[in-house]
């Protein structure tokens, strides 16, 4: 006997069928569109899947397309679309399944491309790591979202699903209840990491718009989500960490915030005990502590006036201590850089799921995430494997579709599975 939500898949899939391509990457001659292009070609020849590439410069697109290593049989199509013009939009969502969303920053561009998809009835993933943008779009689309059974799913790479997901695999390798989770990110980059100026600019606007996140938040009017167990302490700046053998700062990204949306999802629609959780980033020395410490009092300082901001903007490589820049990083230092992602979690061995026990947690569990160069390598395999998902596996995601972080969307498919035979790691590190 069908149910209801069978039915909205089998539709879903009909639908899925009838378009003329499984993917589209939207903004596919940008720095890291280029990228998600060329893991786009490799998966959808392994996958047999159809695919284009989008954008609003012809001449620019058919530069990537001579790119391409020339297979024939495979080769995308071009389709013209603009952000500012979203008759194009909607045609371009039409015309696939999934669209690969690689336009930023998405405070300013990617709202438009979500409605479109939403509006068409397509499937969208992006990359942003601005917790403002991927919050006003689970507020203001969710409900559309829902009713034309259309996932969107926005942080699908290296900001978040590393973290995201590898609580999802925590709690899922914890034999107990998981109360919080401590993770810590190290860079390891012999050449010098290097990132490229969307992802600067995409913080000197989200740290200037910060008053506008706190209203958004208390709009939505979340009650506190109840914990198994005591409340996560949070280490202070500079902290020294005798596990990573580093000093640790707060994780500037999005991770926090939309690991604790995944936890309110599974909690809220899967009755799952929701698990804290801090991130923390690595630094080698005391000399780059402080380095960071000059450098990013000066960019907070900046980044809250309009004309620091527009100073910022002008001059990412002074003002990051060179760091970010236009050109971003080399081929070279892209192949010999490295993360790892490493979770301390803690839990009671008891299972049981009654909140506001105060008793200290009585085990542990380590998790490490690995993986390569996070932003322009191992970002694009995280983008384009949880779009396979959403084109493959109907039947393990949320049934009713919405606007959903990773960890909520992902948490019950082969999203792991896959990532792990596309060179990232999930382990246990110790019981």
């Amino acid at each position: 006997m069908f149910t209801v939500c069978d039915l909205q898949v089998l539709i879903g899939i009909a639908m899925d069928a009838a378009r003329e391509f499984d993917f589209v990457v939207f903004g596919a001659s940008g720095f890291t569109g280029k990228y998600v292009t060329k893991e786009v070609q490799v998966v959808c020849e392994q996958e047999g899947l159809k695919w284009a590439i989008a954008g609003r410069s012809k001449s620019k697109l058919n530069e990537v397309l001579g790119s391409i290593q020339n297979k024939q049989s495979n080769m995308p199509e071009i389709i013209i679309a603009d952000v500012n013009d979203y008759q194009s939009l909607i045609m371009m969502c039409k015309r696939c399944t999934v669209v690969l969303d690689c336009v930023g920053p998405y405070r300013f561009f990617g709202e438009q491309v979500v409605k479109a998809c939403v509006e068409a009835k397509s499937h969208f993933v992006d990359i942003s790591g601005e917790p403002q943008y991927l919050e006003t779009m689970q507020f203001k689309y969710d409900k559309d979202a829902k009713e034309n059974g259309v996932y969107v799913v926005g942080a699908c790479g290296f900001d978040s699903i590393p973290s995201d997901l590898g609580v999802v695999y925590a709690q899922q390798k914890f034999k107990g209840t998981l109360n919080g989770i401590k993770s810590f990110l190290k860079i390891s980059s012999p050449y010098g990491f290097v990132g490229h100026y969307g992802t600067f600019a995409s913080a000197v606007h989200g740290l200037g718009d910060v008053k506008n996140l706190i209203k958004l938040r208390k709009s939505c009017n979340h009650s506190p989500l109840p914990l198994v167990g005591p409340k996560l302490k949070l280490e202070r700046f500079g902290h020294y960490n005798r596990n990573m053998g580093s000093y640790t700062i707060p994780f500037l990204g999005s991770d926090n915030s939309v690991v604790k949306r995944s936890q309110r999802y599974l909690y809220e629609n899967q009755s799952q005990p929701a698990v804290q959780y801090s991130m923390y980033s690595c630094i080698s020395g005391l000399w780059y502590l402080f380095l960071l410490a000059v450098f990013g009092g000066i960019f907070k300082f900046l980044a809250l006036r309009p004309w620091g901001r527009t100073l910022l903007l002008n001059n990412p490589k002074f003002f990051s201590a060179g760091y970010f820049s236009h050109e971003g990083p080399t081929e070279k230092q892209m192949e010999e850089t490295s993360f790892s992602l490493t979770m301390y979690g803690e839990g009671y061995s008891d299972g049981q799921t009654t909140t506001g026990r105060t008793d200290k947690p009585d085990k542990k569990i380590v998790v490490r995430v690995s993986g390569p160069e996070p932003g322009y390598v191992a970002t694009p395999i995280l983008m384009v494997q949880a779009a396979v998902v959403l084109l493959k596996e109907k039947e393990n995601l949320p049934p009713s579709g919405g606007v959903l972080p990773p960890g909520a969307a992902f948490a019950k498919t082969s999203l792991i599975s896959r990532l792990s035979k596309r060179g990232m790691k999930f382990e246990v590190l110790a019981p």
